[in-house]
């Protein structure tokens, strides 16, 4: 018959194709039991030594100019390897300010002209350089990432009284005002304080940029599924546009800092 010649070769693939399938059963089996032992570890508070594809955190952080908060999601490429996307919010001050107060009247910096706040959105990579092995061990880090920045320059207003000039005592009485600080008309003496935290919102500048940043991080958390570590490091602001800050300084366009901060997170498959 036509059929016989080609009996064994049809018998030989079938073979093969029933060992491929058994061996892909097998495979998921094994690695459904695995997910499940896992999963029961981690239910009853057990840790488990087993890569986590998944982590986000979030931290306080304190810098050379101010302080802020971040929140970071972070995806494995390889064992030792992750990328992630990042938000955070900082404020930022200039190393010369110099707090005032009067008697009556809330503190003011003198000479400041805008409150300043940075968002930046970045995406950067997380190296591992040292992988701890014991629970109790140091795991080093270090990251770096970059991305675009959005600088809000709210000018500082204030509380300023000048004589009245046009009452029947003249020098007696004074008329108070509201105004964004302006070096040519407002001084110590006729400064009160500073306004509502929010008063002028609307008058408020923003200023595109870019920044880049590089830091290290020590993870000290005895269980795998959390996330409890400090890390330091160094970012660069930079804005095409020059931002003003102090009236008797230059406006910037380059902003460094170094920041050390307080991540809190999690891990999941």
């Amino acid at each position: 018959m036509v059929f016989i010649p080609i009996l064994p070769t049809f018998v030989k693939t079938m073979r093969s194709s029933l060992c491929i399938g058994l061996l892909l059963l097998s495979f998921l089996f094994t690695e459904n039991l695995f997910s499940q032992s896992a999963g029961q570890a981690l239910a009853i508070g057990q840790d488990v030594n087993v890569l986590f594809r998944n982590e986000s955190t979030g931290s306080v952080f304190m810098t050379s100019r101010g302080f802020g908060a971040n929140y970071r999601r972070l995806w494995h490429v390889t064992g030792e390897k992750k990328r992630f996307v990042e938000i955070e919010g900082l404020n930022m001050s200039h190393p010369k300010e110099e707090k005032v107060k009067r008697d009556r009247g809330k503190s003011y910096y003198y000479g400041k002209l805008n409150n300043l706040l940075f968002i930046r959105a970045g995406y950067g990579y997380l190296q591992t350089l040292y992988r701890r092995a014991e629970r109790k061990s140091i795991e080093i880090r270090m990251n770096y990432g970059a991305g675009p920045v959005l600088c809000f320059a709210k000018p500082v207003f204030l509380e300023v009284e000048y004589p009245d000039t046009t009452g029947s005592t003249p020098g007696d009485n004074y008329i108070y005002k509201t105004e964004a600080y302006n070096p040519d008309k407002h001084n110590p003496n006729n400064i009160l304080g500073r306004a509502p935290m929010f008063y002028g919102l609307g008058s408020t500048k923003i200023y595109p940029g870019g920044y880049a940043k590089l830091g290290f991080s020590f993870e000290y958390g005895e269980m795998r599924t959390s996330v409890k570590a400090i890390e330091t490091g160094v970012v660069v602001d930079v804005f095409p546009k020059a931002v003003p800050t102090m009236a008797k300084f230059s406006s910037e366009n380059v902003f460094v800092t170094l920041y050390l901060g307080f991540h809190f997170g999690r891990r999941w498959f």
